[in-house]
């Protein structure tokens, strides 16, 4: 396939999934020879030690999926990959629950391994996504340093 045409698979779930289903399906239609995944699960203490109920995902409907899109598309081309798998939580999460998972099919490692790395960290630092902690305690504060929105 070529590079500049990756076959982008990405959706924001309101609801929890399961990523190792997700994942089979996904790879039942892959040809490659290399596939990088990871997966990102809520955690369930805050940076700050406390124990967590739950963190709240808003984002911005439409501006975020576009610019999911265009983010997959341009690490996608400069890695040259083929495939993208991507979900990501929106809405209430809980401890333990899926959050993000990422897959990226390619024709070697280090293309699907570097594009994964990439296109997390775009994700992390360029989607507009915000999040709020919930304590156990019931006290609630926004993450910083996530997005710059």
């Amino acid at each position: 396939m070529n590079s500049t045409h990756a076959c982008l698979d990405l959706a924001l779930c309101q609801r929890s999934f399961d990523p190792h289903a997700l994942l089979a399906n996904w790879e039942l239609r892959q040809t490659n020879a290399a596939t990088a995944v990871f997966l990102g699960r809520m955690r369930g203490v805050s940076l700050d030690g406390d124990a967590l109920r739950a963190m709240e995902l808003e984002h911005y409907p439409s501006m975020c999926e576009a610019q999911l899109h265009q983010l997959a598309t341009r690490q996608s081309a400069a890695h040259a990959v083929d495939a993208v798998l991507l979900r990501h939580r929106v809405g209430t999460v809980l401890p333990g629950e899926a959050l993000v998972l990422l897959a990226v099919a390619a024709p070697r490692r280090g293309a699907a391994q570097r594009c994964c790395q990439e296109l997390l960290e775009s994700i992390k630092h360029e989607a507009p996504f915000w999040k709020k902690e919930i304590t156990a305690a019931g006290s609630c504060r926004w993450v910083e340093g996530n997005t710059p929105f």
